[in-house]
């Protein structure tokens, strides 16, 4: 999915989600500028990301990134990649160690917009983040990569202990309703 698909894929996007769908008008409005796929790109830039769950759907891998020091998914920069699928399965495979990774659907799962805080080296900024939906097997060997403490599989009944934030919450319960489809 390139640049031109992403306006495609958000001009026709419909969720149920109503802080979800306040993020569209501001993914098209950064899609006209040409170097949102940057992580130069200030006040915000695209990335992607993986919500990876076991083949039961039952539980979610997340990891604990260094940085932002809290359990989210993996993901990261698109650092120019306009292939965002590609740009959240490296990122997956990367801070998990997975690589035998199956894509669910190769449309974005849900869309999400946060802050990301100021650090020594880098301005406060926004992450567009476009995620995707992936299975892996939990018996898989898993790696903890530099960017994180720690790489865990963790049960959607016991999500919040870990983030509690709206955005993790959606995407279990958007997992859990694609489940019962």
């Amino acid at each position: 999915m390139n640049s031109e698909s992403l306006v495609r894929f958000f001009s026709d996007y419909q969720t149920s989600y109503t802080d979800e769908a306040l993020f569209i008008p501001r993914f098209l409005e950064l899609q006209k500028q040409t170097n949102c796929f940057d992580r130069t790109h200030l006040p915000g830039h695209i990335t992607g990301s993986a919500w990876i769950v076991d083949p039961s759907n039952t539980q979610a891998l997340l990891v604990h990134h260094a940085k932002l020091n809290k359990w989210v998914q993996p993901g990261g920069h698109a650092d120019g990649d306009e292939n965002i699928l590609q740009v959240a399965l490296r990122e997956a495979e990367e801070e998990t160690g997975l690589k035998k990774l199956r894509v669910v659907n190769d449309t974005p799962f849900d869309v999400d917009i946060h802050l990301i805080p100021k650090r020594a080296d880098f301005p406060e900024h926004f992450h567009f983040d476009i995620r995707y939906l992936l299975e892996a097997s939990m018996s898989d060997q898993i790696i903890v990569s530099n960017e994180s403490h720690d790489v865990k599989w963790i049960t959607l009944d016991t999500l919040e202990d870990y983030n509690p934030e709206r955005s993790v919450i959606r995407m279990k319960i958007k997992s859990l309703r694609a489940n019962q489809q």
